[in-house]
């Protein structure tokens, strides 16, 4: 009789005791994805950390669609949290309970540039929209279709996000609905797709965890999630994630998903090569050379640098470069001269900031980089950290600051557009030339990867 006494352990204990962290997600680029170096994506690196936090390990899921997301979670043995881009609805709050919010977003309308562009709900009407089966967007649609009974749409379960953009892009639908967060993170792979219009206020993505009256796991995760907000963990995230149209601007991400099919082929197979010499990523030279001179390889600076990777007439006489224009010899240059600043860097910047102290390096020189470092130190801030010292890099350019360093003046602001750019084409770069992944690890080999076709060996030129 004793033990009847005994009580059933938390949420919390069991996930301890088990040692794993069971969580269920979706299979996209804005949730969890794998590439050639493993697990990846938005919720997959947050949820993560709070598995580190625990110090267990993580278990991830994935569903097939949004319904089984909430049926399977807290299903014995099952997942315990899901983490995949939710939204709270009234109707989901008799599903599931909700944490603190971590991303806000906004309700989008997205229709395809060159055709009728709708600007209020009432112009959904007579229109091709498709959404996510069991999504917010579908339960938004329907409170619509009560006002305006002419209002029609399909909902499948037999797409991801990045699909419903990519048929508005190609003309097979004329509508859709997705969160602000899912249309920066894709914007760039489908130039022709626009926002029509907001559609409602914004809105918070929270996880979730299953109904009921145990309240160890939801506390725990809310002040996870209230922790990594305040000691800019989650803003690192969003940046690195949802970042690209922020710093692009719509023009540009259009401009650029141009540029990677009409310029990069012609340079590809250099950017590779100069790159195995070098031992750097050859992505991250192709960033460099597109913010430079944007793919061009006759290109003259006002201030008299040139060619494909913008050298100076010093550094190119420095790193063997005879020919400024020719661009073999341009990005062998560039190769040469980035892998020449990074090493000179201080031993004790790691990485990955010492790859962008070494791009900040590239752009204003490795004395002016030195000097925002010791000014951060004096601040109480990180000098080895990139997040850090890049607040004092713009202090550069005023005299209350600069009159007190070794180099003087600087555009500080200019290494840190620098980098955000390069860090954006960066990415994008990695996420387009990503080979298809097989096996049921990844939903069964349907990890749609934008613009990459399947069957394509990776060495190949990414086409979008």
């Amino acid at each position: 009789m004793l033990g009847a006494c005994v009580e059933k352990p938390s949420t919390l204990e069991r996930i301890k005791e088990d040692g794993v962290l069971r969580v269920i997600t979706r299979n996209s680029p804005a949730t969890y994805f794998q590439d050639r170096n493993g697990e990846t994506g938005f919720e997959y690196e947050l949820v993560k950390r709070f598995a580190d936090d625990l110090g267990v390990k993580l278990q991830i899921e994935t569903a097939d669609n949004l319904d089984d997301i909430f049926s399977q979670l807290g299903q014995p043995n099952g997942p315990v949290l899901a983490a995949a881009g939710l939204v709270s609805s009234e109707q989901r709050k008799n599903q599931a309970r909700f944490s603190h919010p971590y991303l806000e977003v906004t309700p989008q309308v997205i229709y395809r540039n060159g055709k009728t562009r709708p600007t209020n709900a009432a112009g959904l009407v007579g229109k091709r929209i498709l959404v996510l089966k069991g999504s917010s967007h579908a339960e938004q649609l329907a409170e619509l279709k009560k006002q305006y009974p002419g209002l029609e749409y399909e909902e499948s379960d037999q797409v991801e996000v990045v699909d419903l953009l990519r048929m508005v892009d190609e003309g097979q639908i004329d509508l859709t609905r997705v969160d602000s967060n899912e249309l920066a993170m894709n914007q760039v792979y489908f130039p022709n797709v626009r926002v029509a219009f907001d559609l409602g206020d914004t809105r918070d993505q929270r996880w979730a965890v299953a109904a009921g009256e145990d309240n160890s796991l939801l506390n725990e995760i809310n002040a996870f999630l209230d922790k990594v907000q305040k000691n800019g963990t989650l803003q690192r995230l969003k940046d690195r994630y949802y970042g690209h149209v922020d710093v692009l601007g719509y023009v540009g991400a259009y401009t650029f998903a141009q540029h990677l099919q009409e310029r990069l082929p012609r340079f590809e197979k250099h950017f590779r090569a100069s790159a195995k010499q070098e031992q750097v990523d050859w992505r991250l030279l192709a960033a460099i050379g597109y913010q430079e001179s944007l793919w061009q390889a006759e290109v003259t600076s006002k201030t008299g640098v040139r060619g494909l990777m913008m050298l100076t007439q010093r550094t190119a006489q420095a790193m063997g470069v005879s020919n400024r224009l020719d661009p073999v010899q341009s990005i062998r240059g560039g190769a040469k001269y980035f892998m020449h600043v990074k090493e000179e860097l201080d031993d004790s910047i790691k990485e990955p900031d010492r790859t962008w102290f070494a791009l900040a390096a590239y752009n204003v020189g490795g004395g002016h980089l030195d000097d925002a470092r010791k000014m951060a130190q004096r601040e109480g801030l990180n000098p080895n950290k990139w997040l850090d010292v890049k607040k004092m890099l713009p202090r550069l350019s005023q005299k209350k600051y600069y009159s007190k360093t070794k180099y003087g003046y600087a555009r500080g602001g200019e290494p840190v557009h620098f980098v955000a750019n390069i860090r954006r084409y960066y990415d994008i770069l990695t996420w387009v030339t990503q080979p298809q992944l097989e096996g049921s690890q990844v939903a069964e080999g349907n990890l749609h990867v934008p613009g990459v076709n399947k069957d394509k060996p990776a060495e190949q030129s990414p086409q979008l």
